[in-house]
């Protein structure tokens, strides 16, 4: 789906309707088609009443009506289908954008967006989106549908069509003042729920250490008042909501109460006939509907305006790391790196451990990419600039690998690829006892984050998964401080025998490693 170059909630909501016009088309003819019955069958009964005035046979009438009935009933179910299935499109097709583009922005979306506010996106605002485009389509046949009872009216009566005809938009109208402050609070609502579902987040991915200084109670105290702000938010909604309600049903009101007067004053005078009243009593009910559908529809539009913005939002970042305008491609076979700021090389197939102090962290992210160098030096991967190398290419040949790096929910096997590696690497990683100790053994489910594991065992199925992935460049920054000595040894000499013949560098300050390094190098 291509997006406008310059991204607006309602160009947002236009480009889903035309990434799938047919089908839009389809629900809004089956929308009028559906509500064109109700219209027309005020004006059938009218005529059947005046028929039985008469005297006259009203088989026909009788037939026509059961004919609107099936009519309605087919192209209603038809109707559900097609609103459905826009449903289902504006949703998924806004969740698979947001989707792709969070994963294009990658680290850089860390520092530009709260994680409550990306989680709501997916949670609430992908339905409100899909709302707007479910609606829309009974909106547009609940237009049709007034036009042609106002049309009715107007050849039956002038004076009883105009009411109709004026009544009702400005009732509609009335209700759009309403609208304003309704969209304003579900705003507020949404950045209450953004608020909330950040402070949730950050709760399930510290409380290891909430509970080990003491901090779970200032944390819930913390939660418990963001979710009572969320319930006010949430009440002010319902309060602007009760009044589009309460005006939804007053205000149309009127207008059929007006329509009643008016017709009946004409049926006493004579000048219209009691089959004709009837047709004006049963229209002005039926115009109930359209105002209905109008209401939801100003519900359902100013919801999806909020969702809109917030997706517009997210779908404006830009990833800190700029892509290359023309690509160089890396040589094959193992790669070289050289930092310029420090001066430090490692040499393609060499392990060299670096002993960079605090710097290590900054160090590897340089190196790897994941930061930009600093004006006037630059990263050299066998001589190409890292930053003129396609950050996938770059990402699939020069790896870092945090020792606080995520694990996502899952069976441990999904998270080593490719699995004709797994074997060695976790060999490499001394992780045959974790394995061992698992009751389904790697096909293990690890929670997200690796909670079910100590920080040791965590940190060494970290490795595992780092060192199956075979990359011509793996970083590793402190892969092993949670382990104990011994272990620690066995894993220095079993990843320097998998690693021979790649360039591997270990920013560490153990002695273990400089034990099996080619080369040991102090950048403090």
């Amino acid at each position: 789906m291509r997006l406008p170059s310059r991204l607006t909630p309602l160009r947002f909501l236009g480009a889903l309707l035309r990434a799938r016009p047919l089908l839009a088309v389809a629900a809004c003819v089956l929308g009028a088609v559906w509500l064109l019955p109700g219209a027309l069958l005020p004006l059938v009964i009218g005529n059947t009443v005046t028929a039985i005035a008469r005297g006259e046979r009203i088989w026909g009438q009788v037939a026509l009506v059961a004919g609107l009935g099936v009519v309605q009933a087919v192209f209603g179910g038809a109707l559900i289908f097609a609103v459905h299935t826009t449903w289902l499109h504006g949703s998924s097709t806004a969740q698979r954008l947001i989707a792709d583009h969070t994963a294009r922005l990658g680290a850089s979306l860390r520092a530009q967006a709260a994680t409550g506010n990306v989680m709501a996106l997916s949670s609430s605002d992908i339905g409100r989106i899909g709302n707007v485009l479910e609606v829309g389509p009974r909106m547009f046949g609940s237009v049709v549908a007034f036009l042609t009872v106002s049309v009715v009216l107007l050849f039956s009566s002038p004076l009883l069509g105009a009411v109709a005809l004026v009544g009702v938009p400005v009732a509609v109208l009335g209700m759009g003042r309403l609208v304003a402050p309704l969209q304003r609070r579900k705003g507020e609502q949404r950045e209450e729920l953004s608020e909330v579902n950040s402070i949730a987040s950050d709760i399930v991915s510290g409380l290891r250490i909430l509970r080990g200084i003491g901090g779970e109670r200032q944390f819930a105290q913390r939660f418990r008042g963001a979710s009572q702000r969320v319930r006010l938010a949430g009440v002010g909604v319902a309060r602007s909501d009760s009044w589009l309600v309460g005006a939804e049903v007053l205000l149309p009101g009127l207008v059929t109460v007006a329509i009643t007067w008016l017709g009946a004053r004409l049926a006493v005078a004579g000048t219209i006939g009691v089959g004709e009243l009837v047709t004006f009593y049963a229209a002005s009910a039926f115009l109930v509907v359209p105002v209905s559908t109008a209401t939801e529809f100003a519900n359902a539009f100013t919801s999806g305006l909020v969702a809109a913005r917030k997706i517009c939002g997210v779908l404006a970042l830009r990833p800190v790391l700029a892509e290359p305008e023309r690509p160089v491609a890396l040589p094959e076979g193992p790669l070289e790196l050289h930092d310029s700021e420090t001066g430090f090389t490692a040499v393609a197939g060499k392990l060299t451990v670096i002993d960079a102090g605090k710097r290590a962290e900054e160090l590897a992210e340089r190196m790897a990419r994941f930061a930009d160098a600093a004006p006037g030096e630059r990263v050299l991967v066998s001589g190409v600039p890292a930053d003129q190398v396609a950050l996938s290419e770059l990402r699939s040949r020069v790896v870092y690998a945090h020792n606080q790096d995520l694990w996502f929910s899952g069976p441990l096997r999904e998270q080593l690829v490719p699995e004709e590696r797994a074997e060695a690497a976790l060999a490499a990683a001394d992780v045959g006892d974790i394995v061992a100790g698992f009751p389904d053994g790697l096909d293990e489910v690890i929670g997200e984050r690796g909670r079910e594991v100590s920080g040791g065992q965590r940190q060494r199925l970290s490795l595992a998964r780092a060192l199956a992935l075979d990359a011509d460049v793996l970083l590793l920054d402190e892969p092993t401080s949670a382990v104990d000595t011994h272990t620690e040894a066995r894993i220095t000499e079993r990843v320097a025998e998998l690693r021979r013949g790649r360039t591997t560098v270990v920013f560490t300050e153990s002695p273990l490693w400089t034990v099996v390094a080619d080369e040991v190098i102090s950048c403090r």
